[in-house]
């Protein structure tokens, strides 16, 4: 169950990520009130897989879920460069989260 809620908590911080380019500095209200009810969102997922996953791997497989997922969603929403090398990098994301989970003893 800890894996489910990491990975949820993962995507909601994709989210509430994207969500700050709404924001516009936390100037506009609902933009802002859905960023930050994501961030909380993602932190309590995140500390309830830790209590069961070792902190290095938790933190390390919500960080690379973020980082990828903001990454690709910036590419094909917002219209950011998809460069070869920024999705060699995006993959290699992946593969750590991968690695992480495969070398976590859970």
């Amino acid at each position: 169950m800890a894996w489910v809620l990491l990975i949820i908590a993962g995507l909601v911080e994709v989210g509430w990520s994207i969500g700050m380019k709404y924001t516009e500095g936390f100037t506009r209200l609902w933009p802002s009130v859905f960023t930050g009810a994501g961030i909380v969102v993602s932190m309590v997922l995140l500390s309830q897989a830790a209590k069961t996953l070792p902190i290095g791997t938790a933190y390390g497989v919500w960080v690379g879920i973020g980082a990828a997922g903001a990454a690709v969603v910036g590419m094909v929403v917002l219209g950011e460069p998809a460069t070869a090398a920024r999705i060699f990098f995006v993959c290699l994301l992946l593969v750590a989260v991968v690695g992480l989970k495969a070398t976590s003893g859970h």
